[in-house]
């Protein structure tokens, strides 16, 4: 959960910093990547779990 937090937060900041100096279309597209990797990541652990503790 750490991890996912971290990627998170550090997604959020290259957007905001990427959207806010002019130029900077790189860091916001890096952003971007990093929040849908973020996002693949929780879903990929999610299942992992579910497959590993089926509901009775």
């Amino acid at each position: 959960m750490v991890l996912f937090l971290t990627l998170l937060i550090a997604g959020i900041a290259l957007v905001v910093i990427g959207a806010a100096v002019d130029g900077m279309l790189s860091l916001l597209s890096a952003g971007v990547l990093l929040l849908i990797a973020d996002l693949l990541y929780l879903a990929a652990r999610s299942v992992w779990r579910s497959l590993r503790h089926p509901v009775r």
